[in-house]
């Protein structure tokens, strides 16, 4: 193999020159001395190797060796890794054992065959026992669901409130991917999941907003790297949670700056459009298993108009919307009923009894956010019966889709609630019939 030396070190950006034989995109150098992986982000005119130094060594200098390993970044792959917390390279960060050596490895950039004469079969609803989700975005087998919301509305409680009323059923295998949020959230996760016995069917991959770009940019593609594994290797079905998409192209852009892109219209990094589909295409189904994705995306300043979470909106089936308007009402969860939309709610997939309730539900909300303004001036009393009535259900409805959940217990005392999709149904009935 080849050997080239470092020309340039700026931050994570490390700039290396090669004598003849260069790289491939994406393969991992190694410097001599420090052993510090780099990993080939671009090849440029000249032999010149643009490199991410993927730990933030900061013992690189101008001049230092460096050699080609043939190779890209590879995860082992296997159960072994089920109830472990790993990073981007694989490597445990729950302080338990080390992984074994000899288990077999994947890259993390080659993308697996699928068969694509898969078609799905009849669509299987999984039940969440959250009512707001169960009734207005429909968590089904294979799809992608979203939950958008700006700081602090609830994005990271609904989804451990989702894993822990999945992984409950032991049905699957489910995956947590942390990236760049809190650490604190992480480690809460991982107590809860621990005191309730989930870690058995659960593997986590954490890059935490402590970590440097490069990290928090991988940690979700050698996630799904191994999801691919158990999916195609033990044909496993696979609900995988991501939290938090936006920070995955927060990630890409501060590469993007340190790279010295020139940033797209909204100020993102040029290659938005590529990292989003790259990642979302492999959260897919194939005929040997599938994966069922839910994603949070935050909202930057609560503005939905926002082109990261735009792009990343139109991957999804389903996106539940968090409300900070909502949450000050001290309703939780904190969904915007009339914001959140799903593409499953057709009564091919949910059946014409849930589908029809559907309609009626969002026509009493619509009406009664048009009353609103009008009961502000004139008050409720001044209504016509039956816009009174109308009111008076919406209201109840509103009530009714808030809802207690478990892994809040310790914080607020009351006991959490898992209602059944039929259970769901008649409460609707009862209050609109």
């Amino acid at each position: 193999m080849s050997q080239g030396v470092i020309r340039s070190v700026k931050d994570v950006l490390v700039t290396v020159v090669f004598d003849d034989d260069m790289p491939d995109a994406f393969e991992l150098l190694v410097v001599e001395g420090t052993g510090t992986p780099l990993l080939v982000d671009s090849l440029q005119a000249g032999n010149i190797a643009l490199c991410l130094n993927i730990q933030s060594d900061r013992r690189l200098q101008k001049g230092m060796q460096v050699a080609r390993s043939g190779k890209s970044i590879e995860i082992p792959v296997g159960e072994q890794l089920i109830g472990r917390v790993v990073d981007a390279l694989g490597l445990p960060i729950d302080g338990g054992e080390a992984i074994d050596g000899r288990l077999a490895r994947r890259n993390i950039f080659r993308v697996p065959e699928r068969n694509t004469s898969f078609s799905s079969t009849t669509p299987q609803i999984l039940e969440t026992g959250i009512k707001v989700i169960d009734f207005f975005a429909p968590f089904v087998k294979g799809r992608k669901i979203g939950i958008v919301g700006g700081a602090g509305v609830g994005k990271t409680v609904l989804t451990m409130e989702l894993i822990h009323n999945v992984a409950m059923s032991g049905t699957g295998l489910s995956f947590f991917t942390g990236i760049g949020e809190r650490i604190r959230e992480g480690h809460e996760l991982y107590e809860t999941l621990k005191e309730r016995d989930l870690l058995k069917n659960t593997c986590m991959f954490f890059g935490q907003m402590n970590e440097n770009p490069v990290l928090r940019s991988l940690i979700g593609v050698s996630a799904v790297t191994l999801a691919e594994y158990f999916r195609d290797e033990h044909g496993k079905d696979i609900l995988f949670f991501a939290d938090n998409m936006y920070r995955y192209i927060q990630a890409k852009n501060e590469l993007s700056t340190i790279l010295g892109q020139v940033p797209s219209e909204g100020g993102y990094e040029p290659t938005i459009f590529s990292d989003v589909k790259s990642l979302q295409d492999r959260l897919s189904s194939t005929d040997k298993g599938s994966i069922t994705a839910v994603q949070t995306i935050y909202v930057p300043a609560d503005d939905m108009s926002d082109p990261a979470v735009q792009m990343i909106q139109h991957e999804l089936d389903s996106v539940i919307v968090l409300s900070r308007a909502v949450a000050e009402q001290g309703i939780r969860p904190a969904v915007d009923l009339i914001r959140t939309t799903s593409s499953l709610l057709t009564a091919e997939i949910v059946g014409e009894r849930h589908y029809l309730l559907s309609v009626q539900v969002q026509a009493l909300l619509q009406k009664y956010e048009t009353l609103k303004p009008i009961i502000a001036i004139i008050g409720e009393n001044e209504l016509s019966p039956a816009d009174r009535a109308d009111y008076a259900k919406a209201k109840k409805l509103i009530d009714y889709f808030s809802q207690n959940m478990y892994v809040m217990e310790d914080l607020n005392g009351r006991q959490g609630e898992f209602i059944s999709r039929e259970d769901m149904l008649k409460g609707v009935e009862e209050i609109i019939v």
